[in-house]
């Protein structure tokens, strides 16, 4: 069995979002600050982590990433609000 993937969405110093998939998340969001993420996130600086779901795989995530870039901005923040709720839903 295969280790998952994430999709992830950042926020930017410019309130610009950007949108990724990782298998490791932490190390992924540091890359970015560090300025060896994406040529994005490198113009344009990545200040937290809004939120992140989990794929099964790598092809369910492109699939899934590519689909986040292609909302609108007010669309993906609604997104984000979404994840964390899922994520918090199971948390007694």
């Amino acid at each position: 069995m295969s280790s998952p993937w994430f999709v992830y969405i950042l926020e930017c110093a410019n309130d610009r979002l950007y949108t990724g998939i990782t298998t490791d998340v932490a190390r992924r969001f540091r890359e970015h600050v560090t300025g060896r993420g994406a040529a994005f996130t490198r113009m344009n600086k990545p200040q937290r982590m809004l939120a992140f779901t989990s794929c099964p795989d790598r092809s369910q995530a492109s699939r899934l990433e590519a689909r986040i870039k292609r909302l609108p901005a007010a669309d993906k923040r609604r997104l984000c609000r979404l994840w964390v709720f899922a994520e918090n839903s199971h948390t007694p």
